[in-house]
This record gives structure tokens, sequence and C-alpha cells, in this order.
């Protein structure tokens, strides 16, 4: 795949979005001694859940946790940013997924990936949703292979809530 001035602008876009997103919301609050608030969570946590804007927001919880905000609440706001942005992923994978078959790959290798997709990627989906592993890309690749998107989601939102639940409730303070 060919560098292209159009592409580097877009990584440097994502990247002044990046430093946007956190130094307008947490970094501010931080620095200015105030308690973090639930939107600086939800709006870092979002953007952490878009395929192109990768950030470890699973580290977030313990954080706000020990800022006093309840578990529940975290773990709503994290299963609800999470799937807004993975529905955002999912919609992009399905506009590019043919292009990405005719420039990246070869039709046939497309239908032989599609259909071990059809059959494991539901695991998957729910695998990558449950670790700390790269889910917004699981996504996008779902739309790519038009995987079922009521599914996928469905999947992906029963990932992101254990992992939240198993999160909130191993660090202190979490449910009580």
């Amino acid at each position: 795949m060919k560098l292209t001035k159009k592409s580097v602008i877009g990584v440097l876009i994502m990247l002044v979005a990046i430093i946007a997103i956190v130094g307008s919301t947490i970094g501010r609050e931080l620095i200015a001694g105030e308690p973090v608030g639930l939107v600086s969570f939800a709006l870092i946590h979002f953007a952490g859940y878009l395929f192109f804007l990768l950030m470890p927001v699973e580290i977030l919880v313990p954080l706000y946790l020990a800022e006093g905000h309840p578990g529940l609440v975290l773990i709503g706001l994290s299963v609800g940013t999470g799937l807004l942005a993975q529905t955002i992923d999912y919609a992009i994978g399905w506009v590019v997924s043919e292009r990405v078959v005719d420039t990246l790959i070869s039709r046939e290798k497309f239908e032989k990936f599609k259909a071990t997709f059809q059959k494991w990627g539901g695991w998957a989906i729910f695998t990558f949703n449950l670790l700390p592993l790269s889910s917004p890309n699981m996504l996008l690749v779902s739309g790519i292979m038009r995987y079922n998107r009521l599914k996928a989601l469905l999947i992906s939102a029963s990932g992101l809530a254990v992992k939240y639940v198993v999160l909130v409730f191993v660090f202190p303070g979490g449910f009580g």
C-alpha cells in the first residue's frame, strides 16, 4: 500500500484528535486539581473504541473508581460508548469493504476468509471485547465481511459487559 499525502494528513488529524480529546477533558481536570468527571470518561472511552484511535481505555476504570464514581455507572458508560463507537467502526468496514477486497486481497482469498469468519467470527468478536485486545478492529472486519450487524453488536456488548463487570469487581470501591 502506497503512503500518500492524504493518508499522512489523516494520521496527523487522528493524532490531533486524540491529544485534543484527552487534553481537553481528563488532562485539564487533573492539571487543575479537579475531580475527573464522567463526561471526560465517556469522551475518552468513546474515542478509544474507534478503530483508528487505539487507546487502552480499560485503565480508566480504576482511575475513575478511585475518584468515587459508581461502578455500575462506569459499566453502563463503558458498554454504551464502546458500542456506539463500534457501530461506527462496523459501518466504515461495510462502506469500504469492496475497495479493501479489490485492492489488498483477491476475491478468492476474501471468500475463503469470509466463510471462516462466518463460522468463528462470533467467538473472535466476544474474545476481542472480553480481553484488552483491539475489538474496534474486529468490528471493522465484521463490517467488511458483511457479518450480521445485530449479532456482532450483541456479541460485542456481551464481551464488553463481562470485561467491565470484572474490572469493577476486581478494583476496590467497584460495587460498594
